[in-house]
């Protein structure tokens, strides 16, 4: 076979990476002009390492989770904390952030996942990203920059485990711009589910949620906070699904009135412009606003060790079963399921998570 040019070879390393990728894209990354790509193209066509001009037809079953990704960080301490001088703990990191959550649980069930973000260029964003590439997940989206460091978040925890103080730098999400998804679309377009957290900021949540509304794919938002929740558009509308508490839902419809009750409150953001609504309630259960209707399900009995990432588990469970054919119903009830199985592990994705391992806990759903 013929010997690549350094230019020719540069190409081909860049397609791989990224079959979605345009000529203009490899022109910009390489300094080249957009011809010269074209011709170096030609070239690998020739030599056979491209197969002609191909099509990759759009999956069924994939999803694009768009949002934060964070190094989350825990001291736990031994004694009584005494301020304002050195005390013992006992520390730990794991990876976060809502829609990295999300899109490491749904690949260990075994859907086919991408994700669509930014990290710094440093120590902490390479971990993460080579740890969601080893669970399966696409990360060819994912902007690493100089600009920012990765986001972080330290808990202080007293020897009770309850928060005591609790700091964070996501800074860098303010740099997720709608260029970014704009750049991504062609990844998102073809998928069926997208789904994306508030940690985005405002403006590139209502470009999302406005190009979302001539797009194949249906889109999911979680509100992450009420603070964050604010960041949503008044006009819910070309949101598919929702997710939230009660505190968040009146964050983001604005009401004169303070809605207390969770059914209240699904159906409010279905009249904001929502199709679908799921507001939770804690050890209460969650309430189901979908197409047919409102309906509330208790929480499953779990033996909590740590709360973290239950929320997102049970985003995560509830898109992979409206992906495998469920209604809002049966697969929000699986998603709660997976929120209680997460809060029996410390870790904020269970370790044993897979499809096989969910179905296998099915059965605590008719306790």
């Amino acid at each position: 076979m013929d010997e690549l040019a350094p230019q020719e070879a540069a190409v081909l390393a860049i397609i791989k990476a990224n079959p979605f990728v345009g000529q203009q894209e490899v022109a910009d990354q390489l300094g080249l002009a957009r011809s010269t790509v074209a011709a170096h193209i030609v070239q690998l066509v020739q030599k056979g390492h491209i197969l002609g001009r191909g099509y990759v037809l759009a999956s069924g079953q994939r999803a694009i989770c768009v949002g934060g990704a964070v190094l989350d960080r825990k001291y736990n301490a031994r004694a009584p904390l005494v301020m304002e001088t050195s005390n013992p703990v006992d520390s730990g990191r794991s990876f976060g952030g809502v829609a990295r959550n999300v899109a490491e649980n749904l690949a260990r069930l075994g859907t086919a996942t991408g994700f669509v973000s930014m990290v710094g260029d440093d120590e902490t964003g390479r971990a993460i990203l080579h740890d969601l590439q080893d669970c399966g997940v696409d990360i060819s989206q994912v902007v690493m920059t100089a600009e920012r460091p990765t986001a972080e978040y330290a808990a202080i925890l007293d020897p009770a485990g309850d928060l005591v103080l609790g700091i964070s730098d996501m800074s860098i999400f303010d740099l997720i711009q709608p260029a970014q998804v704009e750049k991504a679309w062609s990844h998102m377009a073809a998928a069926s589910w997208v789904f994306a957290d508030c940690n985005l900021p405002a403006e590139t949540l209502a470009f999302l949620i406005s190009k979302r509304r001539d797009a194949r794919f249906r889109l999911a938002i979680d509100a992450v906070s009420t603070p964050k929740a604010a960041r949503l558009p008044r006009d819910l509308t070309g949101i598919d699904l929702i997710f939230m508490n009660i505190d968040e839902a009146n964050a983001v419809l604005r009401l004169d009135q303070v809605i207390t009750d969770a059914g209240e409150a699904a159906l409010a953001l279905q009249a904001a412009g929502a199709s679908e609504a799921v507001v939770t309630m804690g050890g209460r259960g969650i309430a189901v606003a979908a197409r047919e209707g409102l309906k509330f399900f208790p929480a499953v009995e779990a033996s909590p060790v740590d709360m973290t990432g239950a929320g997102d588990a049970m985003i995560a469970g509830t898109l992979h079963r409206l992906l495998e054919g469920d209604d809002l119903y049966r697969a929000a009830r699986t998603g709660a399921l997976l929120g209680t199985l997460t809060t029996e592990s410390p870790a904020s994705v269970h370790t044993e998570l897979s499809e096989r391992f969910l179905a296998a806990n099915m059965h605590r759903l008719d306790r």
